[in-house]
């Protein structure tokens, strides 16, 4: 399987936000990467729902929805409703995630969760075959722009071989100052979508940027 961008809409210019979904919808992207915060998780506020819901009315890229927020459990069906794909919630939020997760899948929509910088991979150990993805924070939720935690390595290793013992299919996917200079190591040590945010944005040719990275190959596959 060939590695997943998902350019992050946090860095996209606010004013002109039909004008970048519209292009990322004409880039080499694979899914959108909507991060909605509620001030309270973390500290900062981002998309709400009808921001989501704007987003959704234009992109033709999947949405792929990461809660920062407390009780994620009562946006489930409302989400579910815009044609939602994946469905991110932190596990630092969620007290009976299990549950969680099972009514995010019978929502009809792919089930995430995020783990925090300090949050160690094998605390999800047994509920691992019920993830369709998780998300690895490379940065301390609540802010684009940050610099790359470089023991993000490490915890893509150790997530690929849980997810290997368990003969589970669960993705990885990394959030948080990923660019072009990372891609390569972050896909080698067991990545499968990375999320990039002001490192496609913040470039002069966004579309160009995503057409490098979605090139760019780990050690394993080239």
């Amino acid at each position: 399987m060939s590695h997943l961008i998902a350019p992050s809409l946090l860095a996209a210019d606010f004013a002109n936000l039909q004008r970048d979904v519209e292009m990322i919808n004409a880039s080499e992207a694979d899914w959108f990467h909507v991060d909605v915060m509620d001030g309270v998780f973390v500290p900062n506020i981002s998309f709400g729902f009808p921001s989501v819901a704007a987003v959704a009315k234009h992109a033709t890229k999947p949405l792929d929805v990461h809660l920062m927020i407390v009780n994620p459990d009562q946006y489930i069906d409302a989400y579910a409703k815009l044609g939602v794909y994946h469905l991110t919630v932190h596990y630092e939020a969620c007290d009976h995630l299990h549950r969680t997760v099972q009514a995010i899948h019978a929502a009809g929509m792919k089930a995430g969760v995020a783990l925090n910088p300090h949050t160690n991979v094998n605390l999800l150990s047994d509920i691992i075959v019920d993830l369709d993805l998780v998300c690895i924070m490379s940065v301390n939720p609540g802010f684009g722009g940050q610099k790359f935690i470089e023991h993000t390595y490490r915890k893509v290793r150790d997530l690929s071989e849980l997810i290997s013992a368990r003969n589970a299919t669960t993705l990885i996917e990394i959030d948080g100052g990923v660019g072009p200079n990372n891609a390569q190591d972050l896909l080698s040590a067991g990545a499968h979508a990375l999320v990039a945010g002001s490192a496609i944005f913040g470039t002069e040719d966004p579309v160009e940027t995503v057409k490098l990275m979605k090139a760019t190959t780990s050690v394993a596959s080239a």
